[in-house]
């Protein structure tokens, strides 16, 4: 019964991490190139961190017992320990940087090729695991980087992949450099993350408490500083509607499904639902977007889709290829 059970949380996960990635894409896109007032985008990365901050608190409550055991949670993870606190103010930063420019990217890149390049995150985040945590990769391992790199370069070349109603009003260097500069913050910030993780006790839910009680002054100041003078002249929530408030929602799900994910599933079947939902995105701008899906775009694609499943695949004999020996600072 208990390993019904199981299964069933793995793919019910599995399933709701496929429909969340490929919805999450599509609708950023939609967001951004739909007609009506333009929404601003740092304060729906805030009130996506408020939303995680408040169901994950929902979930330590229920945990530690009530209302006794959360203030007590919260007291002996944040107040007695400064140092904890103040390291987990570096991803906390970072996902605040990466989540404004992954707004940035989708409103310069078709949904399709900005759910493939995304996936460089799976580069950036070997290269700093095997600087921050040592960690080595295997052979097969490297060749699935180099594949998902190739993939990339592929669909970047695919000028011809547009979306022409808004193929005046987009930039797709910018759109590259910022989704390329968000995998680089994602793959540091999750790696330093998961140090964190590893070398204490603490839950992964209180952890994502104290990252979004560091993330929302961060919040606070990225909105000030980009869009200040728009919030004081138009509002806070100028552009919003029922679709940014599912929006909102949706990305700040992303977190949590992602947790249940990597406690039910494994990576194989991960790397299956992020496929998945590169397949899904392709057919949905052909049809909501006018995307036009050329060969070029669906080679580097399948390179991507492919280089997933071998990076997740771990066979039991290879030749595992070590990095330079790096000082890992405590």
């Amino acid at each position: 019964m208990k390993q019904e059970t199981s299964n069933t949380l793995k793919y019910v996960s599995l399933v709701t991490l496929t429909v969340q990635n490929a919805l999450l894409g599509l609708s950023m896109r939609y967001a951004r190139t739909r007609d009506g007032d333009m929404f601003l985008s740092s304060t729906a990365v805030l009130m996506s961190e408020l939303v995680k901050l408040i169901t994950c608190l929902c979930i330590v409550y229920i945990q530690s017992g009530g209302i006794v055991g959360l203030l007590t949670s919260l007291r002996d993870t944040i107040i007695h320990q400064p140092m904890d606190t103040f390291k987990i103010c570096v991803p906390s930063l970072l996902y605040i940087i990466q989540n404004n420019l992954l707004y940035v990217s989708a409103s310069h890149l078709d949904a399709a090729t900005y759910q493939v390049t995304y996936q460089m995150k799976i580069l950036t985040t070997a290269i700093f695991a095997v600087i921050i945590l040592r960690k080595q990769l295997l052979k097969t391992q490297w060749i699935s980087l180099l594949t998902l790199v190739i993939g990339v370069v592929l669909v970047q070349l695919a000028q011809t992949g547009e979306d022409p109603k808004h193929s005046t009003e987009q930039n797709k260097l910018i759109g590259f450099l910022a989704a390329l500069s968000a995998c680089c913050l994602s793959g540091f910030a999750g790696i330093f993350f998961e140090k964190m993780l590893k070398s204490s006790d603490i839950t992964v839910w209180m952890r994502n408490v104290q990252l979004s009680l560091c993330s929302i002054p961060f919040g606070l100041l990225t909105c000030y500083i980009s869009d200040g003078s728009v919030i004081k002249e138009r509002g806070f929530f100028f552009g919003y509607d029922r679709f940014i408030h599912y929006l909102i929602l949706l990305q700040a799900g992303g977190g949590l499904i992602v947790a249940v994910v990597v406690k039910y599933a494994d990576n194989i079947l991960k790397g299956f639902a992020t496929s998945l939902a590169i397949v899904i995105s392709c057919i949905a701008s052909v049809y909501i977007f006018e995307f036009v899906l050329t060969f070029q775009f669906a080679i580097g694609a399948g390179f991507v889709i492919f280089s997933i499943f071998l990076y997740g695949y771990t066979p039991t004999k290879s030749t595992v290829i070590t990095a330079p020996a790096y000082k890992v600072h405590k």
